[in-house]
């Protein structure tokens, strides 16, 4: 019993003192946007609810970020972000040279968002291009020809500024918990339906994955021809991204599966024990079962119990 209790996520009562992210926007006198990067980059420090579903900032935390030196203005600009134009002045070379060393991956976005003429705007942090080119390192990176590897990918039509986009924030995701079905979560938010159900074959597991996935971080209206654009920056399409993130997720899985299964309905929980003592001929097929529950899970489950009722 007292080790069952330790791992439980302390309770309101045991908490320390807290508040909702709004109210520490509020607090800490800074725009939503630059709170949420100030998060995402382990600025400002975020802890889970009692129920562990939502994220808070202690009294302590506040108190440690007010007391930074020259708040807020240094962490303001610590969270700063420029586009394409502005971040190749403040780096000192063009904006097709910076194009090109992003496209190749040797810078990374750290925001996105689609304009009005559906054209992707890639933002990046000020303080990481400052530093960029202030290291000797990217000399030859920042004047004179490309090495002749990066050219002949780029010329092929590389471009890695989604991919690094995405790693980016779901190691974000990654961080931020400990819980195996928030992080397998996590990665599976980076595949559309078919790649996913082509790893996770029990649509209970599923469905429960995708209430555990974080806020889509850019939508669009179904169908529409933002949405086709959103859907090739959320969803991995890198071969090399695809290997890790189906390695990683089929890993995850496992370690998800052994810490507790995934919430399953009563009347299908019923079933399983008495399918269980059949023989093996006799054993019902899952994938068989997999297809009769489509991905709407309330409706499926209704669909499925009143096929096996027939």
């Amino acid at each position: 019993m007292t080790d069952v209790m330790t791992t439980q996520p302390a309770t309101e009562a045991t908490a320390p003192p807290s508040v909702a992210l709004s109210g520490a926007v509020r607090e800490l006198g800074l725009k939503r946007g630059e709170f949420d990067l100030a998060v995402l980059l382990g600025r400002i420090r975020t802890v889970p609810d009692s129920a562990g579903t939502q994220r808070r900032v202690t009294r302590a935390e506040i108190d440690r970020v007010r007391g930074g030196e020259r708040f807020p203005e240094a962490l303001r600009e610590s969270v700063r972000v420029v586009g394409t134009t502005e971040a190749a002045e403040l780096m000192g070379i063009t904006t097709a040279r910076f194009t090109r060393l992003a496209r190749a991956g040797f810078l990374t976005p750290v925001k996105c968002y689609l304009n009005r003429y559906r054209a992707v705007v890639w933002l990046y942090l000020a303080e990481e291009l400052r530093h960029f080119a202030a290291s000797e390192m990217h000399n030859a990176l920042l004047a004179g020809r490309l090495p002749g590897p990066v050219r002949e990918r780029l010329d092929d039509g590389q471009d890695l500024r989604a991919r690094n986009w995405r790693s980016r924030h779901v190691g974000f995701q990654l961080r931020q918990t400990e819980d195996p079905w928030l992080r397998v979560a996590a990665m599976a938010a980076l595949l559309d339906q078919a790649q996913l159900a082509d790893l996770v074959r029990d649509p209970y597991e599923r469905a429960y994955l995708s209430r555990l996935m974080p806020a889509p971080r850019m939508q669009g209206t179904s169908d529409s021809p933002a949405a086709l654009i959103v859907e090739r920056i959320m969803f991995a399409d890198d071969p090399d991204e695809l290997r890790w993130l189906r390695a990683s997720l089929l890993l995850g899985l496992a370690q998800a599966r052994a810490a507790r299964p995934a919430p399953r309905p009563a009347a299908a929980a019923a079933v399983e024990p008495a399918t269980a003592r059949t023989g093996p001929e006799q054993r019902r097929d899952p994938t068989a079962e997999e297809a009769m529950v489509p991905q709407d899970a309330s409706r499926g489950l209704r669909k499925w119990l009143r096929r096996r009722r027939a």
